[in-house]
This record gives structure tokens, C-alpha cells and sequence, in this order.
């Protein structure tokens, strides 16, 4: 659900990432706990406006990175409607839309590299106790990097899909991508195990 960084310079790119990820962790803080819709729609309004700081392209860019969340939606709709209880559903769907669009702007606007060492960095203080955050560091770059990965394989899987049947994917589409997912692991472990692991 992640993007990747887009190309173009804009003010946002010039925003150190500690403060991104800070301001990001403070309106996490701030949204959390809310349950007033329009205080909710405020925030995504607030998100689509930093978006269009930076030109429609990326506010697109940002709509298409969001397109695996409907998946969440829909089924938190469905579960909330069966309990009576979809106020409380359109809160968290709000609200999980609202964090996801302003951590992928975050995401969008940072250099992957400057965002590991960012996380070195704020970590450092682990290595008293034996933790490496070199470690953790690569992790958080890997899911940044693969959620993206895995979303276009799955929207090359529901192609082809369309493409030699007319019955609805449905579900069919989780096998084949957790297959995927895995082997993209196994080639990612072996590369850098060829590479001698991480320091």
C-alpha cells in the first residue's frame, strides 16, 4: 500500500524525513483516538491537499497506491453492516484511509535510503543492548519496497486472469500471489546471503 518515491522535486522532497516521519507520527497520535467523521474527513481532505501540492500526477499516483485498501474496506463495511453497527465502521475506514494516504506521502516525498538511515539513526541507542538497527533498518526498506512490488504483480495476475476467463477472480488471486510473494523472498534472502548477509 506503500509508494515508491516520485521523481519529480518539489518542496516536499526538500522537508528533512525526520520531520516527515515525525509529523507523520504525531498525526497518527492525533487521529487514532478521533471518532467525529467530519473532524476524519477534515484529515483526508488535509492529505488530498498535500497531494495536490505536488501536481495532480501524484495526487493519481497516491489514489492508485491506495487501491489495495478497498479490499479492507469492503470487508470492513460488510462485518459492520452485519453487527448494525456501520457508523462505527465508516470511523475506521475513514480513519485507515486518512493515516494510509499521508504515510504514502511520506513515502513518496523521501528517498528509501534516507529513510533507512533515518531509522539507523533513531535506533542507534538498540546496540546497548545487542540489537542491530542495521537489521531493522533493511526490514523497514524491504517492506517499503516489496507492498508496491506485490501490488503490481497482483494487477498483472488479475490481467491475465480477464484475459483467459470470464468467470470473477474473487479470491483465486491469493494462492498464486502468496507463491509469488514467496519465492521474491527466497530470491531476496539468497541475494543477500551471496552478498554476506547483514552486518
Amino acid at each position: 500500500m506503500l509508494a515508491l518515491s516520485i521523481e519529480q522535486q518539489s518542496w516536499a522532497h526538500r522537508v528533512p524525513v525526520g520531520w516527515k516521519l515525525a509529523a507523520l507520527f504525531c498525526a497518527t497520535v492525533v487521529v487514532f483516538p478521533l471518532t467525529d467523521l467530519r473532524l476524519l474527513f477534515g484529515c483526508i481532505a488535509l492529505a488530498v491537499t498535500l497531494y495536490l501540492s505536488l501536481g495532480r500526477s501524484a495526487l493519481m499516483m497516491g489514489l492508485v497506491a491506495l487501491k489495495p485498501v478497498w479490499w479492507f474496506v469492503i470487508i470492513i463495511a460488510i462485518y459492520h453492516g452485519f453487527i448494525g453497527d456501520l457508523s462505527r465502521g465508516m470511523v475506521i475506514i475513514v480513519k485507515m484511509v486518512a493515516l494510509l494516504g499521508l504515510a504514502n506521502f511520506v513515502t513518496m516525498t523521501s528517498r528509501l535510503s534516507d529513510m533507512m538511515d533515518w531509522v539507523i539513526w533513531a535506533l542507534s541507542p538498540l546496540r546497548l543492548i545487542g540489537v542491530k538497527p542495521e537489521r531493522i533498518a533493511l526490514a523497514f526498506a524491504l517492506v517499503i519496497r516489496f507492498i508496491p512490488s506485490l501490488n503490481h504483480r497482483a494487477s498483472v495476475l488479475q490481467d491475465a486472469w480477464r484475459a483467459r476467463a470470464k468467470r470473477h477472480l474473487g479470491l483465486r488471486i491469493v494462492a498464486p500471489l502468496v507463491i509469488s510473494a514467496l519465492d521474491d523472498g527466497e530470491v531476496t534472502a539468497e541475494a543477500l546471503r551471496a552478498r554476506g548477509g547483514v552486518e
